[in-house]
């Protein structure tokens, strides 16, 4: 049975960094795209960073230069280093798997889901 479970989440003031992480079980972590989602309430759940099998980033515009994906496949984590955060960067962050090698910014390109972790950002 494949899990994800998100950690590191919280509150933060604005131009603060916090780091989440997402400990995989159940399947090697190194195998697959993994990716990073966020929904902030009373919106649609959005892409935020996706890391390809060959270590290959994809992020989206809002978060460029600002996030960081990243993996330890030796400690089967996923991690989202957050810098420079802003108010509108709150939200519930969600990591993903994909059944597939490469990254992905789809939300129905993931197959398994984390029950997501909070990140508030205060001004």
């Amino acid at each position: 049975q494949v899990q994800l479970v998100e950690s590191g989440g919280g509150l933060v003031q604005a131009g603060g960094s916090l780091r989440l992480s997402c400990v995989v079980s159940g399947r090697s972590n190194s195998e697959y795209g993994m990716g990073w989602f966020r929904q902030a309430p009373g919106k649609e759940r959005e892409f935020v960073a996706s890391i390809a099998k060959n270590g290959e980033t994809l992020d989206a515009y809002s978060v460029k230069g600002r996030f960081t994906i990243s993996r330890d496949n030796h400690k089967n984590t996923l991690y989202l280093q957050m810098d420079s955060l802003k108010p509108e960067d709150t939200a519930i962050y969600y990591c993903a798997s994909r059944d597939a090698p490469w990254s992905a910014s789809g939300s129905g390109d993931y197959k398994y889901w984390g029950r997501g972790t909070l990140v508030t950002v205060s001004t």
